[in-house]
């Protein structure tokens, strides 16, 4: 029997579906996201976590569950969001319809929903918290005092792990929310990969004997990872560092930059990156609210900005052999264009 469910914005805006997946109740910052494909990579990816996520393409689930698609373990969502679900997937990968999985991850899910509007309302508005309730939602202060907290805490490894043969490049990645597609680029590349928990020290990692660090990808607002900030900026010039998204932020900010909630983020897989150097435009798969602010970086050089809106994308710090970029060059499923990035970082390994 479908069962009627009230998604409520902070704004005092509501929106009626219908419940599939978990029967229960949710609070959590309201995004979305526009790719057309890699509903499984955005579920499964550790930087939604705290956020309701609502997909902009109208048919979700048409090809199933996929587990060799994910890039986790688990779903991180705090709740989902779709125009209309599919419950008969037709891929010869597939491996169950969408609705059972959010069932057995305990994600509560809506559907029927104008999500249109919904983006719209965001887009006009800023990202927001909201709330699913299956009756009408009154406790606006629950709604406006929630916060993404202790994400990366939250989403980050508590094991270390080692991925690859030995003979390549030695790389840690310190796991911030890492998308498994990360450590598959750097294998596939003839890396020998260890994964490494967020609370690692300095120290730590230097012992490992890495050829090369990455800064992985991950969830809430940069700032508040004090101690791997600290971390960081004692890594800094003294190995190749390459980092994405989370670890493009967390870098800015050991180096003494800030970074700033954006109005409602760039969450898709057609966002387009123009490299300064060359002039060339990337399309990029994306998912982030916060952004660098350009000028406030005290080194370093702005390598990349966003095509759109003029953000910072990425910064080059040749003094510290370091990159950094905001976008995801590892993108499954998305856009290739900037793979590229991984060879430079290897390039940037080789000569040390």
């Amino acid at each position: 029997m479908k069962k009627k469910v009230y998604i409520t914005l902070e704004n005092g805006r509501v929106f009626e579906g219908i419940s599939f997946g978990a029967e229960r109740e949710a609070i959590g910052e309201l995004v979305f996201t526009t790719g057309m494909t890699g509903y499984l990579e955005t579920l499964t990816d550790p930087s939604y976590f705290g956020q309701i996520v609502t997909q902009t393409f109208p048919l979700i689930g048409n090809y199933g569950v996929i587990p060799p698609d994910f890039e986790s373990k688990k779903s991180w969502v705090t709740a989902y969001i779709v125009r209309e679900k599919c419950d008969a997937p037709s891929n010869f990968r597939s491996e169950g319809a969408l609705e059972g999985y959010l069932k057995q991850q305990n994600v509560p899910a809506v559907y029927g929903v104008d999500t249109r509007e919904l983006t719209r309302t965001v887009r006009e508005a800023g990202v927001m918290n909201a709330a699913i309730s299956f009756a009408p939602f009154s406790d606006f202060a629950a709604l406006k005092a929630y916060r993404v907290k202790d994400a990366v805490k939250s989403v980050t490894s508590q094991k270390v792990e080692t991925f690859g043969e030995k003979g390549g490049y030695e790389v840690v990645l310190y796991d911030f929310g890492a998308k498994a597609n990360i450590e598959r680029e750097l294998v596939e590349r003839g890396c020998r990969v260890t994964v490494v928990p967020a609370g690692f020290s300095a120290e730590e990692v230097l012992a490992l004997g890495p050829d090369g660090i990455m800064l992985a990808n991950g969830p809430g607002d940069p700032a508040e990872n004090t101690e791997i900030i600290a971390n960081i900026k004692k890594l800094a010039g003294k190995k190749p560092i390459f980092g994405i998204c989370l670890g493009h932020q967390l870098f800015a900010l050991a180096m003494g930059g800030q970074t700033r909630k954006m109005k409602y983020g760039h969450r898709g897989a057609n966002q387009p990156v123009k490299e300064l150097s060359t002039g060339r435009v990337f399309i990029t798969s994306q998912n982030h609210g916060y952004e660098v602010v350009s000028d406030s970086l005290p080194c370093g050089t702005l390598s990349f900005i966003n095509a759109n809106d003029g953000t910072c994308e990425g910064v080059d710090y040749p003094e510290l052999n370091a990159s950094t970029v905001q976008f995801h060059p590892e993108a499954c499923s998305g856009p290739r264009d900037a793979g590229f990035l991984f060879e430079r970082f290897l390039q940037r390994m080789a000569k040390t």
